[in-house]
């Protein structure tokens, strides 16, 4: 035995591993390493630690003959869990491969790949792919599930479909089948991630296509919805269409899914015949979910005697409203004044047993200001806090706003004052506008100026509104360097004026 071997078997040193090998936390890859075999692997333990810059030490025969599978599977594991070193076990790894020419068992790579995606270092994880690939490996499904994932969340889209195609591909020939719960994952993170289009190519190329990738229900579902959520109906109803003919059907959660997306553009007849043929399904039927996303629909387009029906046949079929429910029709019935209306569904609400939140304030308070009722809208606003509701960012916007119409800048400038300390809100530059315009034709650029200023220290970027209507009261006062600067400001920033902002065409004007 070399010397360096020798003297790294010292009794001290391996006493700080002496439980690892027997250690019931470590699974089993083959047979139980016997007493000589438990020392060895502490040994290549202690080596591994103290040269972990340089793992050159398992370059000689001796380790060529004495190090197995197993023994190298113990070791990765204990390095990778025991001292959370998945990069070391993986250079071990690495090392032995190609040093030795050892042919690791599959539960080193399992372990490595998991560990090392989900710690963030995807190229080692890769390579570990790679030599599963090149040794006739399959990822087991549960490490495949949490590498995809892994590799999804830290958004190496790339990488993580390389793997689901090369598993499947590999999987053809041993008869494996991955669960669709993997694929399923990688197209709702797409979706997340507003990746709608490489989502639906993934869905069509190598889901559709494969014949170790199976589609269900969900991942139709999945791909549905991202497209309902950009607008792309008619092609998410081809998917639904399609459907049959991979063994699956539709459910409850695909025609919700394909009614609110017919509702957000506007085709709300269309999504009204679809609920028709729900109710004609065998073993389905709408849910509450079902009747709220058309009765948002006829909502939002004033049809407030069509979806008052709906809620009525809702209650009819014995399924209850909800909050989400009374919230859409209390909004829907202030956009068109009908204030009478609105408190008369809000009294149903409390009846019922559902406590006002902050969207149904919300909502009052745009109707009393639409209605030029704003007083009734700052008398909710006090029934909010002394309910300790929190106004979100659109309370605040629309009694802003609807206080500036009504030139009361001194009360739209109080509720300005009271962002400063709501750091729960991010403002935006909705919020000072209004206020902003006011006090820039009431002739207060000062004020107008400080509140602008005030945008600034809190993060909130001027936009194209807030930059035309500083510059148009800089112009109606006749402060035309003022004015300037605020338009080269402008163009700095890369906000591009349009003809009202642009400032030359305005010189010619005045």
């Amino acid at each position: 035995m070399p010397l360096w071997v020798q003297r790294a078997s010292n009794i001290f040193l391996i006493a700080r591993f002496h439980g690892l090998t027997s250690s019931k936390s470590i699974p089993s890859y083959g047979p139980g390493p016997g007493p000589e075999a438990v020392w060895f692997t502490k040994v290549v333990c202690l080596l591994c630690f103290h040269h972990s810059q340089s793992l050159d030490v398992f370059g000689s025969d001796y380790f060529r003959q004495n190090l197995d599978p197993h023994i190298a599977f113990t070791v990765i594991h204990h390095i990778n869990t025991n001292l959370n070193n998945p990069r070391l076990a993986f250079r071990f790894l690495q090392c032995t491969r190609i040093n030795l020419n050892l042919v690791h068992c599959i539960g080193s790579f399992n372990l490595l790949l998991r560990s090392l995606s989900q710690m963030g270092f995807h190229d080692s994880a890769m390579l570990v792919f790679k030599y599963m690939k090149a040794d006739g490996y399959l990822l087991e499904n549960s490490i495949l599930e949490s590498v995809v994932l892994a590799l999804a969340n830290a958004g190496k889209f790339e990488i993580a479909k390389e793997i689901l195609i090369s598993q499947a591909e590999l999987g053809r020939e041993e008869g494996s089948i991955v669960r669709p719960f993997v694929h399923n994952s990688l197209l709702s993170l797409l979706m997340k991630r507003s990746r709608v289009d490489e989502a639906v190519d993934f869905f069509k190329h190598h889901i559709l296509r494969s014949d170790r990738l199976f589609p269900d229900t969900c991942t139709f579902n999945t791909v549905i919805r991202g497209l309902c959520r950009v607008g792309g109906v008619d092609k998410a109803f081809e998917f639904f269409n399609d459907m049959g003919s991979f063994g699956c059907s539709p459910d409850t959660v695909t025609y919700n899914t394909l009614i609110n997306g017919l509702c957000a553009v506007g085709q709300v007849n269309r999504a009204q015949g679809l609920l028709g043929n729900l109710q004609l399904q065998d073993g389905l039927s709408p849910d509450v979910v079902t009747y709220t996303s058309l009765i948002s629909g006829y909502c939002k387009l004033g049809r407030m005697d069509e979806a008052i029906n709906l809620m009525d046949e809702m209650i009819s079929y014995g399924i209850s409203p909800n909050l989400v429910t009374f919230n859409i029709l209390i909004n829907g019935f202030g956009k068109i004044g009908d204030m009478f209306s609105a408190i008369k569904m809000y009294g149903k609400m409390c009846a019922v047993g559902y406590p006002p939140d902050v969207v149904t304030f919300t909502s009052l308070v745009d109707g009393y200001c639409r209605t030029g009722e704003v007083d009734q809208g700052l008398k909710l606003w006090d029934d909010m806090n002394s309910r300790n509701l929190s106004p979100n960012l659109y309370t605040y916007s629309v009694l802003i706003s609807a206080l500036s119409k009504e030139n009361r800048l001194n009360e739209a400038r109080e509720l300005l004052r009271q962002l400063k300390s709501r750091d729960d809100i991010v403002p935006q530059p909705f919020l000072y506008n209004p206020v902003l315009d006011g006090f820039c034709k009431a002739g207060n650029l000062s004020e107008a100026n400080v509140i602008a200023a005030e945008m600034e220290s809190k993060g909130c970027c001027h936009d194209k509104i807030t930059f035309t209507i500083l510059i148009l009261g800089h112009c109606m006062k006749g402060r035309m360097l003022e004015a300037l600067a605020i338009f080269d400001k402008m163009l700095s920033l890369g906000c591009v004026p349009d003809d009202i902002t642009d400032l030359r065409r305005l010189l010619q004007h005045i």
